[in-house]
């Protein structure tokens, strides 16, 4: 008989959002497979100490320094490390406390605890997709250079690598990259100039986190996930097409050198691709929700309207330059979904904001660690003086 395997010790950096809490739920209903080892948050205490209160981890991380009494003070009775600001979220992630990271920070923050991570050897289950657009190349050489497994969560990410499984040797002739289209498919200019945030709040398949919705509405978060592909996956950018499946039953789809095509289909949930991740090489048993065939409607394939949606244009550009274009683009992006939160841009100036930023920082072709922390900063204040936030 195999000995039982060990518990999997698992790292949630960023466990109050939408990935983090539904990793957590996949943890509970598997005590047997995983433990939270580390829980992270930026400014949602309440709902971190509730979390440290049920899982018990070794170590809480809040971000925002001014919550971290509060923090210290609800845990003081439990022995669990509190430890609060963004060095300290890097330093965690250098600990040997864990085996695996579940990196679900949101946007370019999760860049610095995930390469620490690596660099120490640890595996990612990666549902940050801001990391590989703003410094895939490096990212990727770090994991080739520690031997780290990078599994993605993405839903689409985690289908391409599903398909995978077991095609080492074969040739990809092409990747794609499934959309639901979000909430505005097919409409035109003149509807969208006046869609307001909580329309764009509201996804017709999928519960994510505000930022990722929005990302969904515009568009923009197949073209992060186009650059995401190209890293995963080894890709060039001709390699890489996006189609449009409202339904969002396939999640995505490889095509390979014979023309065969494989696609990984199921409900939209989320917490599928985190268990998988979790659990690779093998996947559990659940009693998620399952897709029944027998009520099947029809699943329907468009190609994308990049003159209505552009910031998927500006995406491909992104993606076939290279360089620290991505970069800029990824944080001019999260500076204008920032401001159309908070009503102060509408929703095709969002679009603009990305445009001219790409057009106005300097372009490098082969940027260091630094030089891409640097172009980040830069777009970001670029794109808040338009703005003028």
């Amino acid at each position: 008989m195999s000995a039982e395997q060990p518990i999997k010790r698992i790292a949630i950096f960023g466990s109050t959002g939408s990935i983090g809490t539904q990793a957590l739920d996949v943890i509970a209903a598997n005590k047997d497979k995983f433990s939270a080892e580390v829980l992270t948050a930026q400014s949602n205490d309440d709902l971190l100490i509730r979390q440290a209160l049920q899982f018990n981890p070794n170590v809480v991380v809040i971000g925002d320094e001014k919550k971290y009494t509060k923090v210290k003070e609800a845990l003081s009775s439990t022995g669990i490390k509190v430890f609060t600001g963004e060095k300290a979220l890097e330093e965690v992630a250098a600990m040997d406390c864990y085996d695996l990271m579940l990196a679900a920070i949101v946007g370019y923050a999760g860049l610095k605890p995930t390469l620490n991570a690596i660099n120490n050897g640890k595996a990612i289950a990666l549902a940050n997709k801001e990391t590989l657009v703003v410094a895939g190349d490096i990212i990727m050489r770090k994991a080739v250079e520690n031997r780290v497994p990078v599994i993605p969560v993405d839903s689409e990410h985690s289908a391409i690598f599903q398909c995978l499984v077991g095609e080492t040797r074969n040739r990809i002739e092409k990747v794609i990259l499934t959309a639901s289209g979000g909430p505005f498919i097919g409409r035109k200019p003149n509807y969208l100039v006046n869609v307001k945030r909580e329309h764009a709040l509201q996804h017709p398949n999928w519960s994510m986190g505000a930022k990722i919705t929005i990302d969904s509405a515009t568009l923009m978060n197949k073209g992060l996930e186009m650059i995401e592909a190209k890293w995963l996956f080894n890709l060039k950018p001709e390699q890489i097409q996006v189609v449009i499946h409202p339904q969002s039953i396939i999640h995505s789809m490889v095509q390979f050198e014979d023309g065969s095509i494989k696609a990984q289909m199921g409900l939209p949930d989320m917490k599928l691709p985190i268990q998988y991740a979790m659990a690779f090489p093998k996947r559990l048993p659940n009693n998620f929700p399952r897709y029944d065939f027998k009520k099947v409607s029809t699943l329907t394939f468009e190609e994308p309207d990049v003159k209505t949606f552009r910031n998927l244009g500006l995406a491909q550009e992104a993606l076939d330059r290279g360089g620290n274009l991505p970069c800029i683009m990824n944080a001019a992006n999260e500076i204008a979904v920032f401001a159309f939160l908070r009503n102060r841009i509408n929703f095709l100036d969002m679009t603009d904001v990305i445009e001219k930023t790409m057009q106005q920082i300097p372009f490098i072709e082969h940027p260091t660690l630094e030089e891409y922390f640097e172009s980040d900063g830069e777009a970001r204040n670029f794109a808040a003086d338009i703005i003028k936030l």
